[in-house]
């Protein structure tokens, strides 16, 4: 066990110390979903700002649905990282994320949303 105390005692007072590079790929991958978090969080922003032309309604769904992924997205990843550590931590086989299908289905809801408000009057 590593001394001091580090936050998230739930992780990091469990096991012993990792390898450091895979606990800093492990980092690096959480800082990788915040940024898509952002960034769909931004298009969300730019849609309903900037997408006067499309369909009101299926725009603001849009808007929506990414806004509340940039929103969800940051605390599904802080799960993933930390059961991701604590499996380092404790020699256990990593767990599989479920990031990837959550992303997935919410990017290709929006996308449905978008090409509806583009083709609908």
């Amino acid at each position: 066990m590593s001394g001091g105390r580090r936050f998230p005692a739930s992780v990091y007072g469990r096991g012993d110390e990792p390898d450091v590079r895979f606990s800093l790929a492990n980092e690096r991958t959480y800082l990788a979903w915040i940024r898509t978090a952002l960034a769909l969080f931004a298009g969300g922003v730019a849609l309903e700002l900037l997408g006067g032309d499309l369909s009101p309604g299926l725009r603001h769904a849009a808007s929506l649905v990414l806004v509340v992924s940039g929103v969800v997205l940051p605390a599904l990843a802080w799960i993933g990282w930390s059961r991701t550590e604590r499996a380092l931590r404790l020699g256990q086989p990593l767990p599989a994320s479920i990031l990837g299908p959550v992303l997935g289905v919410l990017v290709t809801l929006a996308g449905v949303l978008i090409v509806l408000a583009l083709v609908l009057p």
